[in-house]
């Protein structure tokens, strides 16, 4: 590990017990905090994220100012019940109608700097299980107390299941794809502990200034472009303690990490450091099922990897209404 990695553990690392949430109110002085919980047929959950969310840190403190759901095309009651529960709820297509359409979470978190109001953006997942108000006053803490933070990244315990009294868990695409990407190409990235996790906050206009790649490349392609534009020192990582959600199958494990490795080849391409061949690159990746009973009875299954870039949101030229 480098020598500025380590040095940036120690000083960039705390816990969201760290931070006490009416002490970071009294501290944000006039800055507004949008809570943003991007959303596709989560309905099962993302009601009881809010309401955490209003009830302790809206009402009972006056730390969040704005909860934002983006829905993304769900076909579930997602929408109405994040209504229910106090927030704000944007149908993604709904926003910047003016442009073409995209797809996945990427596009999602990206049409949510469109509509946001905040002066710091935190960043949830809607799938959660293990939610608690902390997750948010954590992830606030470094960029309310330090004006030379941009970006704070959540890390945690992640239990998967099957793993019975293994008490950490980095993802198996983390750990499979995304973390000896990291090491091999962005070793200053090395010391994030989650580097793919779902929960992390900003300054509304760094964020701004970010490219925002669709689906599942999203956090690592910010996690490259925020180092690069701003260094390693204008970040953080809040350590949540446990957090679990519905995990996902191994088929659609692939496919994100086909989507990951995508995004890191882009930016190493984008900076020189990897020249194409000629002819596009593979973005279909192809999975099998059986076809029959027999043996040898496989037939092809594939699934489409392709990631696009939407460009950063202050670049774009406001819709007038």
């Amino acid at each position: 590990m480098l020598a500025e990695v380590e040095a940036w553990l120690d000083k960039r690392t705390s816990r969201a017990q760290d931070w006490d949430a009416r002490e970071l109110a009294a501290a944000k002085g006039q800055q507004r905090v949008t809570v943003v919980l991007p959303a596709r047929n989560e309905a099962a959950t993302v009601g009881s994220i809010v309401a955490s969310i209003r009830t302790a840190l809206c009402e009972e403190v006056a730390l969040v100012d704005e909860i934002v759901v983006i829905d993304s095309r769900s076909s579930d009651d997602t929408a109405q019940v994040a209504r229910g529960a106090g927030a704000t709820v944007y149908h993604q297509d709904a926003i910047r109608p003016d442009l073409a359409g995209g797809e996945g979470k990427g596009e999602a978190l990206w049409k949510s700097l469109f509509v946001a109001t905040g002066d710091i953006l935190v960043f949830v997942d809607a799938d959660l299980l293990s939610f608690t108000p902390s997750y948010v006053t954590g992830l606030l803490g470094p960029l309310i107390s330090d004006d030379t933070v941009a970006y704070v990244k959540a890390c945690y315990d992640r239990p998967l299941k099957g793993t019975p009294g293994q008490t950490f868990n980095g993802g198996r695409v983390t750990e499979l794809v995304a973390r000896p990407l990291l090491n091999q190409y962005w070793p200053r990235l090395a010391g994030f502990v989650q580097p793919l996790s779902g929960e992390y906050a900003g300054r509304a206009h760094v964020l701004r200034g970010l490219p925002f790649v669709s689906h599942y490349g999203v956090e690592l392609g910010l996690l490259v472009d925020l180092v690069e534009q701003y260094g390693l020192d204008a970040m953080a990582q809040v350590d949540l303690g446990r957090r679990e959600h519905t995990n996902q199958t191994t088929p659609d494990l692939g496919v994100m990490a086909a989507q990951i490795q995508h995004t890191a080849r882009l930016r190493l391409v984008r900076s020189g450091r990897l020249v194409e061949p000629q002819g596009e690159a593979a973005t279909t990746l192809v999975q099998y099922v059986r076809s029959g009973a027999g043996e040898g009875d496989y037939a092809p299954r594939p699934r489409e990897t392709a990631i696009t870039e939407r460009p950063p949101a202050d670049t774009l030229e406001p819709v007038l209404v």
